[in-house]
């Protein structure tokens, strides 16, 4: 599987930026940060296991986050450190490569990050806990009755807003609904890894952490628990913006991970500048 690379034919950049998309969606999905990031960067577009053209997951066991994260290796070995930049599902393989892979990190800047986990271990029996599970109870149901259609009208529903599906043409619905049994290992993959706090908190780089202000309760309950966690991290909460705001506010968010991005690079410059000349 081949990254897709937004600066094919331009000059070659000094950094590179990693790109991660969310469930169900795919490299394209980051088409226009892409585009402008590619005049000054090395960028990289992602396809995790199952969408785009990403390969299906056939390990043998269950998908885990440091399954996805081995497709961004190659990458991290080849050009780190680089800017990891990463939406919902993507948000969390982001945040597990800058732990796995400190030194290879330059910054990273995530939006809604799905760290579901973490809203097991911080209070289990509350509302934001148990909607996540119910989307995801509800999922595995329809899926072992062989209807993938409903499957993602829950799917979509919860994280785009209802009536999302609904609207939706007769061709997407086909290309989310073919996705749905990965989407549904992305949702066990992120129950059973704790990425805890501690491993977070080493990642001595810059961090961004976006978040919608009409998002859902469980990435709500997260962004609080990530400021807690991440108290040197940028916290930004976007008035109106939703869970997919990356998708259905591109200018909005984009224009905030490029001036970060942007001014990421400039410190991890000068501080090479520094450990060169001493």
């Amino acid at each position: 599987m081949k990254p897709f690379d937004f600066s094919a034919g331009r000059a070659p950049a000094r950094a590179t930026v990693v790109l991660l998309h969310s469930s169900a969606s795919s490299s394209r999905q980051w088409s226009a940060l892409g585009t402008q990031l590619g005049a000054r960067f090395d960028v990289r577009a992602v396809d995790l296991h199952g969408h785009g053209t990403g390969p299906a997951w056939v390990g043998g066991r269950p998908l885990t986050l440091a399954d996805e994260v081995a497709l961004v290796e190659p990458i991290l070995r080849a050009a780190g450190p680089v800017h990891l930049v990463g939406h919902s599902y993507g948000g969390a393989v982001a945040l597990k490569a800058a732990a796995l892979h400190r030194s290879a990190v330059a910054s990273v800047a995530v939006y809604e990050p799905v760290l579901f986990r973490w809203l097991f271990d911080a209070a289990p029996d509350s509302d934001a806990a148990a909607e996540v599970i119910a989307v995801a109870n509800t999922m595995r149901k329809y899926l072992q009755r062989g209807d993938a259609y409903r499957a993602a009208a829950r799917f979509l529903n919860y994280w785009a807003g209802t009536g999302t599906w609904e609207a939706l043409p007769a061709g997407p619905r086909d290309a989310v609904a073919t996705r749905m049994r990965t989407v549904l290992a992305h949702f066990d993959a992120l129950f059973g890894d704790p990425l805890p706090a501690r491993d977070l908190d080493g990642v001595r780089v810059p961090m961004m952490v976006i978040s919608g202000a009409a998002t859902v309760a469980s990435t709500r309950r997260i962004a609080q628990l990530l400021r807690g966690a991440l108290p040197a991290a940028r916290h930004e909460t976007l008035a109106e913006l939703g869970h997919m705001g990356p998708v259905t506010h591109p200018a909005e968010v984009n224009r905030r991970i490029v001036y970060f991005v942007e001014r990421s690079e400039e410190g991890e410059r000068n501080a090479r500048g520094l450990r060169d000349a001493a």
